[in-house]
């Protein structure tokens, strides 16, 4: 995604790359960034407040365990955060609002707008179908990918069960196998491939009696999440602090 970005911003003359930040561990460190304009004097550095010295927005997509102590960092550089990482436990999350407290931040499991899109259609849908139409969430992913089901898949999830009027907690399941007889009523399932170089591909289907409903997204490639991106970096530009989602980035609504 970091090198996605970097191809992203030229074909955006308004931003320009600042800093570059990666694990202490990377072969990169102290090199130029791959891509990045010519003349550029931006090197990769393990060093997050020092790459935000001269920073307007940041956007994270680097490891689960790592944002808390970028957002952090933000926060203490007064920098504006889009957090585009998954896999989230609940003490990070914790950190993330705290720091939200003191700088504008947006948490987007996924920054395509095409998906966010289609996780509004999914929440009408389940709004507008009564709990005759089972719901199940299918989604595939590169053999690489570290945590299942994906974020989006689970930000799905979430805005269908609230249009149901509950909680993913209470209505999801993640595996089934052997004698699971039959199908909770109102339960929302989740399917996972992990395969190849699947970039993202996500299905909610809808299924009554006689009829179904699919809405799919597919990426072809990594571009649509790192234009997106950008579009929530320009959203942030000087935004009050507080927790935001990519909803509040697109203008969309809840169904009401």
């Amino acid at each position: 995604m970091g090198r996605s970005l970097v191809q992203a911003l030229a074909e955006a003359p308004q931003w320009r790359l600042a800093g570059a930040v990666a694990s202490s561990a990377s072969a990169a460190l102290g090199l130029p960034v791959p891509g990045d304009a010519v003349g550029s004097t931006v090197r990769v550095t393990a060093d997050a407040r020092a790459a935000l010295r001269e920073a307007t927005v940041a956007i994270d997509f680097s490891l689960p365990q790592a944002v808390a102590s970028h957002a952090e960092a933000c926060a203490d550089a007064g920098v504006p955060l889009l957090v585009g990482a998954t896999g989230l436990d609940g003490d990070s999350v914790r950190r993330l609002e705290a720091c939200a407290e003191r700088i504008a931040v947006v948490l987007a499991p996924n920054t395509s707008v095409g998906v966010n899109v289609m996780i509004d259609l999914a929440a009408r849908a389940a709004r507008a179908l009564d709990a005759s139409f089972d719901i199940e969430i299918h989604e595939a992913h590169h053999r690489m990918k570290r945590d299942a089901p994906s974020g989006t898949a689970l930000a799905l999830g979430a805005a269908v069960a609230e249009a149901r009027g509950t909680s993913l907690e209470a209505a999801g399941i993640y595996a089934r196998e052997g004698a699971t007889g039959p199908r909770p009523a109102g339960a929302i399932g989740f399917s996972v491939v992990r395969a190849g170089d699947i970039v993202g591909e996500h299905t909610v289907l809808f299924a009554g009696e006689g009829e179904r409903i699919e809405i799919t997204h597919r990426a072809g490639d990594r571009m649509g999440f790192a234009r997106g991106a950008l579009r929530a970096a320009q959203w942030l530009a000087g935004r009050a602090p507080g927790l935001y989602r990519m909803r509040d980035v697109l203008g969309l609504t809840p169904p009401a």
